[in-house]
């Protein structure tokens, strides 16, 4: 290996000891400090709306690893870079990873909420880099036997010495995250008027399609945090203010004693594309918004909701208060709140995409006006109201799929929240819309199961589906993307009968 090579892996391992340090660092004080995620959230932030539509299009639910690698990715080639410069001379590689530090530093300083113990991780990683490039400098011979450029054992040694350790310490500092979880130890009270047991879903009898129940562990996230907050549940609070009758902060115990109730409601993402995923059904658990927030001025028209890291969400005032049922939710299908659903509680507000009526992680409701506050996805352009459009998917057959001619149920769901589901019509190669069946029903705010047995031929077909609301309404054939008030349109897809 040449000399210029075990530079450029001393760079590469200062910077690997540097932010495992302050990824160890981060876990203790706060997991999102950690400089890889830190720097990941500002990228974020700056990233134009379009740009963050098409990487969720694209990419899904991997579209955060894959920042958080290109991120590593990136910071690695610069730590290679600052190594090289160190072996000109070693002010010179260590000033360049001071710089890496600073980055991470601005990024901390530039997110909501920051406080000075947040900058630890960052003084971390850039005091470990740093030391970490001397130590390597110092005690490794880089000099040739034979030749300038001949191998180096020494240098190599050296080098995966310290990236065995940091991967090491990284590794310890994400289990140290993961293991400060406290929902386990929570137990959640019962209602006063607890629902009747979920009936049986199609899925039973359907092979394909999407149960009736979405599965915590299956139910969609969709959101700008690159790690899951942590909440120490003893220490946070709900601060209810603004315009509001009864300002006050709720402990999760005082929360928990209200008056409890249980919905079974549908979230949907507003970046669901025709057919997509971004949709789940479960039943949760928590107290009516109206119980906790009685505005006090006539022209308030918003509710600000804020995250435990500052994060911010808009709601039309008069949707959330104007009768369905929007709670402060802390249980999901009979357990607590999972972490990365908004432990230790969330809003909840049947009816609008979640972007304007589902915020994580809550913190705080403030009673206000659009023309005094704007929330983080209105800033950038989307709709201040967003009603959920009625939308249906085919589930089974999938798209694509070779299927045996004869009897093949076609399967799937539809959802209105907050008009209800009243028909679904199955259409095969462009024919007549036919009646399909329904199943189960648990309110206007839940989707529908539904199927059709179709008498399939041989060959090529094209399947559609759309379905109808409680009060007649169609599901619109136009076309329309996610942005800027969510996605519209019919699914259509093409299988093959053999």
């Amino acid at each position: 290996m040449h000399t210029s090579s075990i530079w450029a892996a001393r760079g590469v391992a200062a910077a690997l000891a540097g932010l495992a340090a302050g990824h160890l660092l981060a876990a203790v004080v706060k997991p999102a400090t950690s400089p890889v995620f830190i720097v990941g959230a500002g990228v974020i932030d700056l990233t134009p709306t379009p740009v963050k539509e098409f990487a969720v299009a694209t990419f899904g639910t991997a579209d955060k690893p894959l920042l958080l690698a290109s991120v590593t990715l990136g910071t690695l080639g610069l730590a290679a870079v600052a190594g090289l410069l160190a072996r000109r001379r070693l002010a010179l590689g260590l000033l360049a990873l001071t710089l890496l530090a600073v980055v991470s530093a601005a990024a901390t300083l530039a997110r909501p909420r920051v406080e000075m113990v947040d900058l630890l991780p960052s003084l971390a990683t850039g005091l470990v880099a740093v030391a970490t490039l001397i130590w390597l400098a110092r005690t490794t011979d880089v000099a040739a036997p034979a030749s300038e450029d001949g191998p180096s054992r020494r240098g190599l040694l050296g080098a995966g010495a310290v990236i065995l350790a940091a991967v090491v310490v990284g590794s310890a500092g994400q289990w140290l995250a993961t293991a400060r979880s406290q929902i386990a130890r929570i137990t959640l009270p019962k209602p006063a008027r607890p629902l009747p047991a979920q009936t049986a879903g199609l899925e039973n009898g359907i092979t394909g399609i999407s149960s009736f129940v979405t599965p915590n562990s299956e139910f969609y996230r969709v959101d700008i945090n690159l790690t899951v907050p942590s909440v120490d549940v003893d220490s946070w609070r709900l601060t209810i203010d603004g315009d509001v009758r009864n300002p006050r902060v709720l402990t999760f115990e005082e929360l928990a004693g209200m008056n409890l109730v249980e919905r079974d409601i549908t979230l949907t993402c507003v970046s669901n594309e025709v057919g997509g995923r971004y949709v789940g059904a479960a039943r949760w658990l928590g107290v009516p918004l109206s119980d906790v927030l009685q505005p006090s001025d006539p022209d308030a028209d918003q509710i600000l909701s804020e995250a435990v890291d500052g994060f911010t969400i808009s709601t039309p005032l008069a949707v959330a208060l104007d009768g369905r049922d929007a709670m402060i939710a802390i249980g999901m299908n009979g357990e607590p709140l999972p972490a990365q659903h908004g432990f230790p509680a969330r809003l909840i507000v049947p009816g609008i995409y979640g972007y304007v009526g589902a915020t994580k992680w809550l913190s705080k409701l403030t009673v206000t006006r659009y023309d005094r506050d704007e929330a983080y996805w209105t800033a950038r352009g989307w709709a201040t109201e967003a009603p959920i459009k009625i939308q249906s998917r085919i589930d089974t057959p999938a798209p694509l799929a070779r299927v045996p001619a004869g009897l093949v149920p076609i399967g799937g769901i539809a959802w209105a929240q907050d008009r209800g589901i009243g028909e679904v019509q199955v259409r095969v190669d462009g024919g007549g819309w036919q009646r399909a069946n329904l199943g189960p029903d648990a309110g206007v705010d839940y989707w529908r199961q539904w199927w059709w047995p179709w008498r399939a031929t041989p060959g090529r077909h094209r399947l559609s589906v759309r379905a109808l609301t409680l009060d007649g309404e169609v599901q619109t054939a136009a076309r329309a993307t996610p942005f800027p008030d969510g996605a519209s349109g019919i699914q259509e897809i093409s299988i093959v009968v053999e």
